[in-house]
């Protein structure tokens, strides 16, 4: 059943992401919801086409977006949809591919299933738990780097500290970053901020799914439909380097949750 309902998930994102493709590189109207957090027309088309698709699917699950005022009628049932309409809208706004359109379900607070669909790049991403996650037909795998030094970061630039790994490609969308740990195309991925749940929720698994380990800035594991749906950031590594990750990141971490707190 987890399936058949993935296969109809993945029909949505894909619907979605025509949508979003059908507008991309022309004039659309665009504002800030809050200083440096752009957000555009398609944003909000793109949210209601799917919370039409999603609602029809699953009539009792709950709903989390990025682009619709929040309920905590949510927190009250054990399925809800966790969902980015466009992940990355400051690479879709400049007409740059690092965007993609991300949904999870999510169940008893974890992701279930989970669907990127990133039409700039030809990618449809794609997870079920506990069945692996693939690109198109590509199953995936994360790296086996088994030294931090040297881990390949999708990152503009580095951090002192890090100066030890190296940067690759970074599109603007965190998901699509984790994505490429999950597909071996990077090593690890770290955000040392609070962050929302429908950035992480659907990338969450299928970087699980592709054999990395992952958890929040701390360390801890992640959980979803939380009252605030926020995260302590989050970290997503090649499974052997992911303890000397979470040591070298800690400090660092602490004193960020700390400055966040005062």
């Amino acid at each position: 059943m987890a399936d058949a309902l993935a296969d109809r998930v993945s029909a949505i994102a894909a619907e979605a992401g025509a949508l979003a493709m059908a507008r991309f590189g022309g004039d659309v109207k665009r504002w800030e919801k809050a200083p440096g957090h752009p957000v555009c027309e398609v944003d909000l088309a793109v949210d209601a086409l799917l919370r039409d698709r999603l609602s029809v699917l699953l009539p009792d699950a709950g709903w989390l977006s990025e682009e619709t005022v929040d309920s905590r009628e949510r927190l009250g049932g054990r399925r809800v949809w966790v969902v980015d309409p466009i992940d990355g809208t400051r690479d879709y706004l400049r007409g740059r591919p690092g965007w993609a359109v991300s949904i999870a379900l999510v169940e008893d607070g974890q992701p279930v299933i989970a669907v990127l669909d990133a039409p700039a790049r030809g990618e449809h991403w794609r997870a079920v738990v506990g069945e692996g996650a693939f690109r198109g037909t590509e199953r995936l795998h994360a790296s086996d780097r088994n030294e931090l030094a040297g881990a390949r970061v999708p990152a503009d630039a580095l951090a002192k500290a890090d100066r030890d790994f190296v940067t690759v490609a970074k599109p603007n969308s965190i998901a699509l970053r984790m994505a490429m740990v999950a597909a071996g195309e990077a090593d690890l991925i770290a955000t040392l901020r609070w962050g929302h749940e429908w950035d992480i929720a659907a990338a969450v698994l299928i970087a699980r799914e592709g054999g990395a380990a992952v958890s929040d800035a701390l360390g801890q594991p992640l959980s979803f439909n939380t009252p605030r749906a926020e995260a302590f950031g989050v970290l997503a590594t090649a499974p052997a380097i992911y303890a000397a990750a979470v040591a070298r990141l800690a400090e660092r971490a602490k004193a960020a949750i700390g400055r966040d707190l005062r």
